[in-house]
C-alpha cells in the first residue's frame, strides 16, 4: 500500500483538480477524503441505478427517463431490454 498517491492536474487536466475541489465541498471535508467518499459514493450508486433500473414494476418508458435524468457526463445508462453502463476508459 503506498503512503500516498499523485493525481496529475497539470497538462490538460487541471480540470481534475476543480473536480476534487467540487468534491471537498460537498462532502465538507479535505481533498484527500474527499476522492475517497466519491470513489466509494459512485461504486454504490452505479449499482443501486442499475438495481432500480431493472425493477419489474417500471415501464419501458420510466426506465428510460430515469437513465437518461440519472446519467453524468462520464456514466451513462441506457435502457432496451438489456441495462447497459458504459464508464471511460482513462
Amino acid at each position: 500500500m503506498p503512503g500516498s498517491v499523485r493525481i496529475r492536474t497539470g497538462d490538460g487536466n487541471e480540470w481534475r483538480y476543480d473536480e476534487i475541489e467540487r468534491a471537498a465541498d460537498y462532502y465538507d471535508c479535505n481533498r484527500s477524503n474527499a476522492v475517497a467518499f466519491a470513489c466509494h459514493d459512485v461504486v454504490e450508486l452505479v449499482a443501486n441505478i442499475r438495481q432500480v433500473l431493472e425493477r419489474e414494476d417500471l415501464t419501458l418508458e420510466q426506465r428510460r427517463e430515469i437513465a437518461d435524468t440519472l446519467s453524468t457526463g462520464k456514466t451513462s445508462h441506457s435502457v432496451s431490454t438489456d441495462i447497459d453502463v458504459e464508464t471511460p476508459s482513462d
